[in-house]
């Protein structure tokens, strides 16, 4: 009895396995599946599929008629402008003082993002500065008349005809 367990766990484990999935070797192209005349789900589900990426297509097409910018007429238009300008240096100055500003606010931001719990104050800080500013000039109709007539006002005020 020994034996025919034994030679039964051997001939267990010397039997092939059969692959779980077959493979197929044709020498026929593959054709895709045959669409029947009856409607079926995915007949139409194909036919919406296709009409959405028409859509699609045809948007983003649009999309690019609308957005494209002639380069060259954009480099002329700015060396149009470069040229009227008479203080050249004193734009570049200019310029260059923007840039270096805006590197050390950035720096700025990011040390005071790195102090805990000052992040948090700022934000309830800020939060309640838009809540009186709400109520103070967008809540009611007549703030609303006055904020405008102040925007008005500094406009004119920034452009020199005042």
């Amino acid at each position: 009895m020994a034996a025919t367990a034994s030679s039964m766990a051997a001939t267990a484990v010397f039997v092939p396995r059969v692959p779980s999935t077959t493979a197929r070797c044709s020498a026929l192209r593959y054709l895709p599946p045959r669409v029947s005349s009856s409607p079926s789900c995915f007949a139409i589900r194909a036919s919406s599929e296709s009409r959405r990426h028409y859509l699609q297509v045809r948007a983003s097409s649009s999309e690019e008629t609308s957005t494209s910018v002639d380069t060259g007429e954009l480099i002329s238009d700015l060396k149009e402008k470069w040229d009227a300008v008479e203080n050249k240096s004193t734009v570049l100055v200019y310029g260059g003082g923007a840039i270096v500003a805006l590197w050390l606010s950035s720096i700025v931001v990011g040390a005071v993002n790195s102090v805990p719990l000052l992040p948090k104050i700022l934000e309830l800080v800020g939060l309640g500065y838009t809540g009186w500013f709400v109520y103070r000039y967008l809540l009611f109709k007549s703030s609303r008349k006055e904020l405008a007539t102040d925007i008005d006002a500094l406009k004119k005020k920034i452009a020199g005809t005042e």
